[in-house]
This record gives C-alpha cells, structure tokens and sequence, in this order.
C-alpha cells in the first residue's frame, strides 16, 4: 500500500538546485503553514513540512493518538518520497515536533535510511520529568495558550467557530504526548543539535545526549518557548546543512 508522501508533506517552494532535504515537523496544535516561509531562507534545501492528520488539509481525518506510529508512518512516506535520491536528510522538529522526529528518525533508520542530523528545537538535554495528564478545563486552556504562543491572532482565538476547529486536534496532540513512553532505545547515529530559547520555562526535556552514538550539542538562543516565530533559526540551519552536504 502506497504511503501517499504527497498527503504527508507541503512544500511550499519548489526547489530547483536540489542539494538538502530538511523535513520540518510542527509543534502541538501546529501545522505545515507554521513553516511556509523557510524554504525562501534555505537555498538549496527541499524544505518539507509535514501534515499531521486532523487539521488544515487533513482535517477529515482522525487526529494521530500514537507518537511512536505516527513517527513511523511518516518514514514510510519519506522513504517512498525519496526512494530514487542520495540527498543528505536533515530533521527538524520544534516541541512536540521534536519527539515525532526523533520517532521518524529512528523508524528511518529501521528502514534503511540514516538521517545526516536531528535538529530538536524547544527540547533541552535534561532528566525526563514526570508530567501529570491536565485536566479537560486544563487542556482547553493549555490549547488556546498553545495558539496564542504559536502566532495565532487573538482575535480569531475568540472567535468560537475558530475555537471549535482549533481546540479538538491541539487537545488531541496534547493526550498522545503525554501518552507517549519515552523510549533510551533505539539509539540513533545520526548527530542530534538542541535549540532552545534562554526564558524558555516551557522547554521538553530528554536526555539527548544518550540517544545518539554520533554526538551531540545544544544551542541557546534568545526569547521564550516560541522564539521561532520571530527568530527562525535559519543561519544554524545554514551551517548544519553545509556540514552535511
């Protein structure tokens, strides 16, 4: 069965000098528009942004409730897309976006296929903390707050037909992340790079640098959990990609 990689990724530029695929995986609540303009910042790159089920394009379907399944059905559509190309593959996943990258690089690499780099952006090497699952009336308020953070306008958060989209599937990607196990295993041997914003009190923590054989650093850069939004790391993601060409 055909993994449909079209129904899975958007790019948004088409890339006529094909040296980089940098495959971007949005946060909690987040979709591919989240990352529409980095490919006019990334010459050279294929710029891929992936489209979890349950919102925007994919809003008929059901929203994903395994980290694990959905960092492999992304591969399977990743190996489809680039079965006939040698290009080096660079992930980059921001919060929640960076447990579902490192999930499809380690599904990657069952397949056959090494990633050159694991950028994971809002994450820190750190002890994994115990977490409670919110409560409903918590998770609604952790949903608009998620939105609020990630750029939407506040005008549309008081809209309540907005609300009535939105509020399902960033409740939904909050209950699969706190379902999520963290696994040590598979270890990875792709290089693994942390981003994470210096008053980011938000920031995930895993122990990054046990989850890989080929190294690993982190990188603190200003402003809070969603420094992205007005900062895009593109000059780090310039370097990592010259690196691995």
């Amino acid at each position: 069965m055909s993994a449909q990689p079209d129904r899975w990724f958007q790019r948004s530029v088409e890339c006529r000098e094909l040296r980089q695929v940098l495959v971007a995986f949005p946060h909690a609540g987040g979709s591919a528009g989240f990352f529409r303009d980095w490919a006019t910042q990334l010459p050279g790159a294929d710029v891929l942004a992936v489209r979890y089920p349950g919102r925007a394009e994919r809003i008929d379907e059901p929203p994903p409730a395994d980290m694990v399944r959905l960092g492999r059905d992304i591969a399977d559509a990743l190996g489809e897309l680039l079965a006939d190309t040698d290009v080096p593959l660079t992930l980059f996943g921001h919060s929640m976006g960076a447990v579902v990258a490192l999930e499809t690089a380690r599904a990657l690499e069952e397949l056959g296929v090494r990633p050159a780099h694991l950028i994971v952006s809002g994450s820190r090497a750190g002890p994994l903390p115990e977490v409670a699952p919110p409560t409903e009336l918590e998770a609604d308020e952790l949903a608009l707050r998620l939105a609020a953070l990630g750029g939407t306008d506040a005008a549309m958060l008081d809209d309540p037909f907005f609300r009535e989209l939105v509020l399902p599937y960033i409740r939904s990607d909050g209950e699969m992340f706190h379902a999520y196990r963290h696994r040590r295993e598979p270890v990875l041997h792709c290089p693994v790079t942390a981003v994470v914003g210096a008053d980011d009190t938000d920031a995930d923590q895993r122990p990054w640098p046990e989850l890989t054989t080929a190294g690993f650093r982190e990188h603190v850069v200003a402003g809070h959990h969603f420094y992205l939004v007005d900062e895009p790391p593109y000059e780090l993601l310039r370097n990592a990609l010259a690196v691995t060409r």
